[in-house]
């Protein structure tokens, strides 16, 4: 064995700062770049905090951005309610950029150093490391368990807590940046890197639909099923990583029990609902009259309904590959995750020849 001293660093995968805010705008190097990312955060905050100050008795066009919109005037000022509009789409769009930074920051400075402290050698290890630690941070995430006639009672459910419209579009913000990451193949492409595409289209397809047609709660339920079992998965592949062997092992097998409880059970019984309790809806709501909140034309349940079934069709094919990483664990010598290509390979982060 011989040493050689290593060139490599985190920042030779991912870069950590810009070339100019205008520069960077156009070759969307903001989506890797966190100084870059930090500096388009800063500019509405400056303006915001300026015109606050200098102009208190002028609304403020730049709360959009921070803030969420639309408060409810006859809400109870102690417990206010918020309903949706147009200036939502500037929320979404900074916490774009928001979750951007959130990621690149994490998985550079946080996440890659912590990789090579614990020992993992290999640059793709140390990749992917950054990448599951990331995922298994950001999907601890608040949301409420739920009874699925409760989607319908009382439709339209417009009138929104604080909490849970930030969530929301903070949710389609997260969703949306996501879509950029594989766009840009900022993360190496697996093997399943179509069902990923999909799976994050009908994501996204979800979360607008159910926002602009007032059904939050189913929303916010499907929401959960796929937050939790990502949890659990992600701390499998960091102790996996980390070669933490029997952990990974334990963890893996509560992630299969997680799995098919959430992406199977409980979406299937999401779907069921759509089917058959749709009835529970209010009568004046089964019509098509955006203008008053309500959507509930039948042709709109088919609107939910294909888009989650098409989830759980990728949700099978990933159960189909998770039984077979499974299978391998109780038989075979290794835990592998069938999706990944050879993450063995790529120049060892210390230096080091075989």
């Amino acid at each position: 064995m011989r040493r050689k001293k290593s060139s490599w660093k985190p920042e030779a995968i991912i870069p950590s700062l810009g070339l100019g805010i205008w520069s960077d705008l156009k070759t969307m190097a903001w989506m890797t770049a966190p100084m870059s990312s930090f500096k388009m955060l800063l500019i509405p905050v400056v303006l915001w905090t300026n015109w606050h100050f200098l102009a208190p008795h002028i609304p403020n066009p730049f709360a959009p951005l921070l803030f969420v919109s639309y408060p409810i005037a006859d809400s109870d000022p102690g417990s206010p309610r918020f309903a949706k509009g147009p200036l939502d789409i500037l929320f979404v769009a900074y916490y774009v950029i928001v979750w951007s930074f959130v990621r690149q920051f994490l998985t550079l400075h946080i996440l890659h150093p912590l990789a090579i402290r614990f020992g993992v050698r290999k640059s793709d290890k140390v990749v992917r490391f950054g990448e599951q630690g990331y995922a298994y941070v950001m999907s601890q995430l608040p949301t409420w368990w739920f009874r699925t006639e409760h989607f319908w009672i009382d439709y339209p459910h417009w009138r929104m807590m604080p909490l849970l419209k930030r969530y929301y579009l903070m949710q389609f913000a997260y969703w949306l940046q996501q879509l950029l990451v594989l766009a840009l193949r900022l993360e190496k492409p697996r093997k399943d890197f179509t069902e990923l595409v999909i799976h994050h289209f009908v994501a996204i397809w979800l979360v607008f639909w159910s926002y602009t047609i007032n059904l939050t709660y189913i929303g916010n339920a499907v929401f959960l099923t796929m937050d939790v079992s990502d949890v659990v998965f992600s701390f499998a592949k960091v102790c996996k990583y980390l070669e933490w062997e029997t952990t990974a092992a334990v963890a893996f097998s509560a992630f299969v029990c997680v799995w098919t409880y959430l992406r199977h059970f409980l979406n299937i019984k999401i779907i069921w609902s759509v089917w058959t309790q749709w009835k529970y809806a209010p009568e004046y709501s089964k019509r098509f009259e955006p203008k008053e909140g309500v959507w509930m034309a039948r042709w709109v349940q088919y609107q939910v309904m294909v888009p989650m079934i098409i989830l759980q069709l990728v949700n099978i094919f990933w159960y189909y590959l998770i039984l077979r990483v499974l299978r391998r664990a109780l038989f075979g010598p290794r835990l592998e995750d069938d999706r990944s290509d050879d993450e063995d390979e790529g120049p060892d982060v210390h230096g080091k020849d075989e």
